[in-house]
């Protein structure tokens, strides 16, 4: 009896359970969703988490894939890469049947762990719905082209700022002190050491899981390497920490507390500081404010809050100051913008900033637009997710378009590698008007921490170098080469004792130089330096003509038996245009020259018309009539072996005439050679006063 009383109760007492359980996720849901609301969602993701391991795939199947998605939204807004997976559970569950707006953050996600193809299929499956999703259509083309942006090339180089880093803990956004590029501030989350050398623990944020951020500085020694970092100045006292309780509503300052602080800017004399400031109020991060501080007696003064809208319960942060002082640059998510976080401005007025409003969409789109810097040139660096990128966030860089009167129309620019990659790549500064500074990035990190990384352009540098030889490629020492460039440059430079030089250029630059020496030939040569990209060296050799002897002309070649030039002369007499206008008080006599093959007078006919040819190809080419003399040698005039001609044919002896006897005492194939030696064009000078008197 008691036995079969057990049984029934059991049977009654297990729905029950059941019921109370259900109701008990329930509630636990509905806790995570109210702090996903109010943006805590390092809290939020470890409710969810709890839950999503107590629903069943089968009977709780839609409730299920709710929490997946949530607690992958929730990831995916503090950057932790475990987001994908989440989706990927949230799918299982079929939870795009609910919304399919999981296949854009899919996508997202997967693009941020690099895995592009992944996330291009699930840009497509959203893009379905949503064809005109400028975010979807953006994160899809980033997928098509990636390998090709990788091929591209740059010139920056990065290094990790490892004396800014620690481990396990995010540093980022650094900033110069004002125009003090040996002073830096920058937002972390590194723990300070309490009295007796231990690690004071602050209270973790429930918005990221971190410990709570602050700002620190830090400068450069005589030696120029950065040292001290420390809090800032009178900004933040760490001793107020104990003594403060978390419902105190008051602002910043050296009593702050368990505030937050991060991403500053300064004024160009580096004495007045905006920076973002979040302070919990009854232990709930109810969002970010902008703060002001003056620096006085080396300390930085009470902050104050900056107000940029009426209504104060509107989140903004990440400040940025224009050149000019006069343009508060800042992030928020109020109504009126493109989505997500946009990048907003307001003008100074009277002390105040007044009508603020978004940079529009241009710049900004339904994703995140974060860490606005104003460059000194005026272009302004910010951080995407929603413009075409690499993953995550991507550096851009905005110019105003000044081929169009709209003044706020933005020229947009991707920073590409090295800046971006795969996971985010935020917060860039730059050294006063120069193109070197510091940015910050999760690169590599599996934990998703931030580490300051310096970057630097290097100079581009620009030379023209090479050798002066003569004809037969001997070094002419006593060169000299004469540069003009269009900017006015004037320059005489001597080779050295190898024939060798080497002169420096500038950029955008029109050169022509012109290499000389005693007893030879002017020659020439054009170029420029302009729209270059890179560093480049110009190799420019010489190789001057003697004026006291004749010059072959190495590939000039006629129809068999005829006179008519072939197509591949014109390259050989084209130099030869070039010679006669680089030196254009010279006159010149052009021979031809045949074997001693077929009788005396035809090769002397046949040798005439060849001559005649060429110079026809010189007038038809701009060349004087009077400066050219043809001159037909038949075989009367055989060449004599030059150490040149002996070094390439052993055979010949130096100062042996290539005439008939010499030839037919060869071999055959050693015949051929000869002939084909002296059938020759050849140039020399005739007169070098050509219309000077």
């Amino acid at each position: 009896m008691k036995k079969r009383n057990l049984y029934i109760l059991v049977f009654v007492l297990c729905p029950l359970l059941f019921t109370l359980s259900s109701c008990s996720i329930q509630q636990r849901v509905k806790r995570a969703d109210k702090k996903f609301a109010i943006g805590e969602y390092y809290t939020a993701a470890d409710l969810y988490k709890s839950c999503y391991s107590r629903l069943s795939t089968k009977k709780d199947r839609e409730l299920k894939g709710y929490v997946a998605y949530r607690q992958g939204e929730c990831y995916r807004l503090i950057n932790n890469p475990r987001a994908a997976n989440c989706y990927q559970s949230a799918l299982r569950c079929k939870y795009h049947l609910q919304d399919s707006t999981i296949f854009l953050h899919a996508g997202q996600a997967l693009q941020y762990q690099g895995k592009y193809k992944d996330a291009a299929k699930s840009y497509d499956l959203y893009l379905e719905k949503h064809p005109d999703d400028y975010v979807a259509r953006a994160g899809k083309y980033a997928c098509t082209k990636i390998e090709e942006w990788k091929k591209e090339g740059t010139r920056y180089g990065i290094s990790e700022a490892k004396t800014f880093n620690q481990r396990r803990t995010s540093n980022f956004a650094p900033m110069f002190i004002g125009s003090n590029t040996d002073a830096l501030m920058f937002t972390s989350n590194r723990q300070e050491k309490a009295k007796g050398g231990t690690k004071k623990i602050k209270r973790p944020s429930n918005v990221t899981g971190q410990q709570l951020f602050q700002l620190y500085q830090t400068h450069k020694n005589a030696a120029g390497e950065w040292e001290d970092i420390e809090l800032a100045e009178g900004l933040y006292n760490p001793e107020a920490e104990d003594s403060k309780q978390e419902n105190d509503t008051t602002g910043g300052g050296k009593q702050a507390g368990t505030a937050e602080m991060g991403v500053c800017c300064f004024s160009k004399d580096g004495r007045t500081m905006y920076f973002t400031y979040s302070k919990p109020i009854n232990g709930q991060d109810l969002g970010a404010k902008i703060y002001k501080s003056e620096r006085a007696s080396g300390e930085w003064g009470e902050a104050q809050e900056v107000k940029l809208f009426a209504d104060s319960s509107i989140t903004v942060g990440h400040p940025a100051l224009s050149n000019s002082g006069d343009t508060l640059y800042f992030v928020s998510d109020a109504e009126g913008g493109e989505g997500g976080k946009d990048i907003w401005m307001a003008e100074q007025d009277g002390g105040e900033w007044v009508n603020a409003q978004p940079l529009g969409k241009g710049i900004n789109t339904s994703s995140d637009e974060m860490y606005p810097y104003i460059h000194e040139d005026g272009s302004l660096y910010f951080a995407s997710n929603g413009q075409p990128g690499y993953g995550g966030l991507d550096i851009f860089k905005a110019v105003r378009d000044t081929a169009v009167t709209d003044s706020t129309v933005w020229l947009l620019y991707n920073m590409g590698a090295p800046f971006n990659g795969a996971g985010d790549d935020f917060g860039i500064t730059f050294a006063g008007d120069s193109q070197d500074g510091f940015f910050s990035s999760n690169r590599n990190d599996k934990k998703g921490y931030d580490k300051i990384y310096r970057f630097w352009l290097p100079e581009m540098e620009f030379y023209a170098e090479g050798v002066v030889n003569d004809e037969e490629g001997n070094p002419l020492s006593e060169a000299r080469l004469r540069l003009v460039g269009s900017d006015g440059t004037n320059s005489k430079v001597n080779a050295r004792r190898d024939g060798t030089y080497k002169i420096k250029l500038k950029r955008d630059v029109k050169y022509v130089m012109l290499a000389t020496a005693r007893g030879h030939l002017n020659a020439k040569e054009q170029w420029n330096t302009l729209n270059l990209k890179d560093s480049k060296t110009y190799t420019l050799n010489f190789a001057l003509s003697p004026i006291s002897r004749p010059v072959k002309m190495e590939n000039v070649f006629y129809e068999f038996g005829r006179w008519e030039l072939t197509q591949a002369s014109e390259a050989e007499l084209q130099k030869l245009v070039k010679l006669l206008n680089d030196n254009p008080n010279i006159t010149i006599e052009l021979s031809a020259h045949t074997d001693l093959v077929g009788n005396e007078s035809f090769n002397q006919e046949l040798s005439q018309k060849r001559a005649q040819s060429c110079c026809d190809y010189l007038i038809r080419n701009g060349i004087e009539k009077e400066r050219l003399t043809p001159v037909g040698y038949g075989k009367s005039k055989p060449v004599v072996c030059d150490k040149a001609l002996n070094k390439q044919y052993p055979f010949i002896p130096i100062d042996q005439t290539l005439d008939e006897a010499f030839i037919l005492s060869l071999p055959a194939d050693k015949q051929e050679v000869c002939n084909q030696i002296n059938r020759r064009t050849e140039f020399k000078v005739v007169k070098t006063t050509y219309k000077l008197y």
